[in-house]
């Protein structure tokens, strides 16, 4: 079952903008996000970083709440092993989502990172007459 979807749109430029500055990068980004955005280079920077940011706001967005009692931070999204984006949560994020999924999916197009959320229910629910 569906909890919530959320999508996000962000200007890759204004990012790569906020990054120079290690209190944005802390504030906003995990230990192990931060190093893959310090190790990317030239544009892929940027990208990989407003990518994330993105993700990271679609996600609160999915959740109902926005960053109400929890920051950015709470929520890490870093490739799984297949390159995929996936996405850890912490904190009061954690506990909004329970035992709930979280699906990420991120793009990159002409400027700006786009990213979509949905929480998925781990419960199956059928209602009478669905079948």
């Amino acid at each position: 079952m569906i909890l919530g979807i959320g999508l996000d749109l962000c200007d890759i430029g204004r990012i790569e903008k906020a990054i120079e500055k290690e209190h944005f990068l802390e504030r906003v980004f995990t230990e192990c996000e931060r190093a893959r955005i310090l190790a990317a280079r030239g544009a892929r920077r940027g990208e990989i970083a407003a990518g994330m940011f993105a993700a990271k706001e679609a996600v609160a967005k999915a959740l109902g709440t926005g960053f109400a009692g929890f920051g950015p931070d709470a929520v890490e999204i870093l490739p799984d092993e297949n390159g995929r984006p996936a996405c850890t949560l912490y904190k009061h994020a954690l506990a909004l989502a329970g035992d709930a999924r979280v699906h990420v999916t991120v793009t990159h197009e002409s400027g700006f990172a786009a990213a979509t959320a949905i929480i998925e229910s781990g419960e199956c629910r059928v209602e009478s007459g669905d079948l």
